[in-house]
């Protein structure tokens, strides 16, 4: 299990070819996207790559560290992790300058088969980061 979570981290931190070593051709995503799409089109590793490419570009330097976790239980786990970088720009309705500094924490929920990722539930603390990025309601 270890070495799942570990992927997944190098996943989360931008190595995109730890997807295919943690994430399952049937993921499910399960999240409230910020452009209002529907999160079970995001399938595969390729579809969760795209996803996570997508948040990376508007930050740089962006970094996930695990902070509590993984609590395993059965088939699932938990993990809670801290994430910071600066913001590139291009996120909807931001006012913030990019280069500003950012730092958000949320926690994952993973359901594992087969050894790899098979659903997936992100909580992110999404009005922390709205609140550094300026984003106006």
């Amino acid at each position: 299990m270890n070495t799942l979570i570990q992927h997944w981290l190098d996943l989360r931190n931008g190595d995109y070819a730890a997807a295919e070593a943690c994430v399952s051709p049937d993921i499910r995503v399960h999240a409230a996207l910020l452009d209002g799409g529907d999160s079970s089109a995001v399938g595969g590793p390729a579809g969760v790559v795209a996803w996570i490419a997508q948040t990376r570009a508007a930050f740089s330097e962006l970094t996930f560290a695990i902070e509590v976790g993984p609590i395993v239980d059965g088939d699932m786990v938990a993990l809670r992790w801290r994430a910071s970088g600066a913001y590139a720009g291009g996120f909807p309705g931001a006012a913030a300058k990019p280069g500003t500094a950012n730092e958000f924490t949320g926690t994952d929920t993973l359901r594992v088969a087969g050894g790899l990722i098979a659903d997936y539930w992100i909580n992110p603390d999404i009005h922390v980061l709205l609140a550094q990025l300026r984003v106006l309601a």
